[in-house]
């Protein structure tokens, strides 16, 4: 039995390989699938078998994977690309008889009602219907995805989106994430499971503006614009109208509260808190 990671020279692939090499997974009993040699040399180095294979190539997938392998799928980064890239592992996975495959979701489930989820919610259905023992790690947003532009933001004086003053989003970072794929990839208990992963504590972007503001010395508030001008910005940033339209979506969702939840379930996972914000802040700007 291996513990197979696609996508594993992502930034969240590769903080899974490291978990599970942390907590004493032996490095031969991991495969690191990637579309190059070249993208997981460093892994190869450290002994952790290497795969070549891309979702865009579902024969490539073929000699993959063994039966009883357990398997982690992190969701392909193109929406409205990404069910058939998944299908392509999840073919393969079911012939060849995997004992677990994980998939890496989005908050909410079958619930999550903006336009960024229907690649999950087409993805997790095609699991179910493959018959294969499922687990379902339905990430909230990413803490870093709000960490890019600190700079920017002390700067300008202001952190500006479609987010509505008050709404709440409960984050976690990558870290916080891998570690959980992680434990549901090398223990037992976790098979046809649904795990709704976020952050301990919902903030909302006043708190993440006023947080900014105390650890750079520059005064920095939220702004908060209309989803027709929020659309606008990010189209006149440089995002193309399709993406841009999904992101604005996303801040809609965030204003009404899809995105703001705290279960609990990635910290039980972990067995410890999640990140804080003000840490993730001040890790970034280090």
């Amino acid at each position: 039995m291996s513990i197979v990671v696609t996508g594993s020279t992502g930034a969240l692939g590769r903080l899974v390989v490291q978990d599970l090499l942390a907590a004493g997974v032996p490095a031969g009993d991991i495969i690191a699938v990637a579309r190059s040699k070249e993208k997981a040399a460093d892994l190869a180095e450290q002994g952790v078998q290497v795969a070549i294979a891309d979702y865009d190539q579902p024969e490539s997938f073929d000699d993959v994977f063994d039966a009883g392998d357990r398997v982690l799928l992190i969701s392909g980064s193109e929406p409205g690309r990404r069910i058939p890239q998944h299908q392509a592992v999840i073919d393969a996975a079911k012939k060849a008889g995997v004992a677990q495959l994980a998939y890496t979701g989005v908050f909410g489930g079958p619930k999550a009602d903006f336009l960024l989820a229907a690649d999950h919610h087409g993805t997790e259905q095609a699991i179910l219907d493959s018959g294969l023992p499922y687990t379902f790690l339905r990430n909230n947003w990413y803490t870093e995805m709000y960490l890019n532009d600190l700079a920017g933001i002390a700067e300008r004086g202001a952190v500006v989106n479609g987010v509505a003053p008050g709404s709440r989003i409960a984050t976690a970072t990558r870290d916080d994430y891998a570690a959980a794929a992680a434990v549901v990839l090398r223990t037992d208990g976790h098979l046809n499971q649904a795990y709704e992963l976020s952050g301990d504590v919902a903030w909302t972007f006043d708190e993440f503006a006023a947080e900014v503001a105390a650890q750079t010395g520059k005064p920095v508030v939220h702004t908060s614009l209309s989803h027709d001008d929020n659309l606008a910005l990010l189209v006149q940033v440089g995002l193309p109208e399709a993406f841009a339209a999904v992101l604005a979506d996303v801040d809609d969702a965030i204003s009404r509260g899809a995105l703001a939840g705290t279960p609990g379930d990635l910290s039980r996972l972990t067995g410890r808190p999640t990140t804080p914000l003000a840490d993730a802040i001040r890790a970034a700007l280090s």
